[in-house]
């Protein structure tokens, strides 16, 4: 039996079929992702939401520092390297 607060693995991806960790909603027993913070069933606020989902090493993504692509019909950022991460063009300036 689940109880409140445990996590399973019942739901699945509908695109990969992967399982996805998920708990149970103590008021109406939905099952719920592990980071909501409100049942999408009930509404009620959930208690203890789940830790951060980093992995060990893995750094936090600081958005306000990413380049945007300089391609106007891209959507990626910039890497290290100054290379688009989605469509690999190269980042050029924008003159004023």
């Amino acid at each position: 039996m689940i109880r409140f607060g445990e996590e399973f693995s019942v739901m699945k991806c509908s695109h990969c079929g992967q399982p996805i960790s998920g708990r149970i909603c103590p008021s109406c027993n939905s099952e719920v992702l592990e980071e909501s913070l409100y049942c999408h069933r009930c509404g009620v606020k959930l208690e203890n939401p789940a830790p951060n989902l980093l992995s060990p090493g893995e750094e936090s993504i600081d958005f306000s520092r990413r380049i945007l692509c300089s391609d106007g019909t891209c959507i990626g950022v910039i890497n290290e390297r100054g290379i688009c991460k989605v469509c690999g063009k190269p980042y050029t300036a924008e003159k004023e």
